[in-house]
């Protein structure tokens, strides 16, 4: 069986881990397994966070001037 450590960390800003552990020699190499706690939960992000991530700017910020380009959309096409 494979010596192991168990290490309790949280995580940091810009979603990173640091791990510090003086009984490990520097240079060799390990494998680290990251266990969400059972308090943990996956967040749940809006599809609205999701496009206000992208590159870019949406052309229509909100319901109301999405129905407008609609409408105006319908209106071309019947003229």
């Amino acid at each position: 069986m494979q010596p192991a450590l168990h290490i309790s960390t949280q995580v940091l800003p810009g979603n990173k881990i640091e791990i510090s552990a003086p009984e490990l020699p520097v240079g060799d190499a390990v494998e680290v397994f990251v266990i969400l706690s059972e308090t943990s939960t996956p967040s749940r992000r809006s599809a609205i966070d999701l496009l206000d991530e992208l590159q870019g700017t949406r052309l229509l910020k909100t319901p109301e001037e999405a129905d407008q380009y609609i409408e105006e959309e319908r209106n071309a096409w019947q003229a």
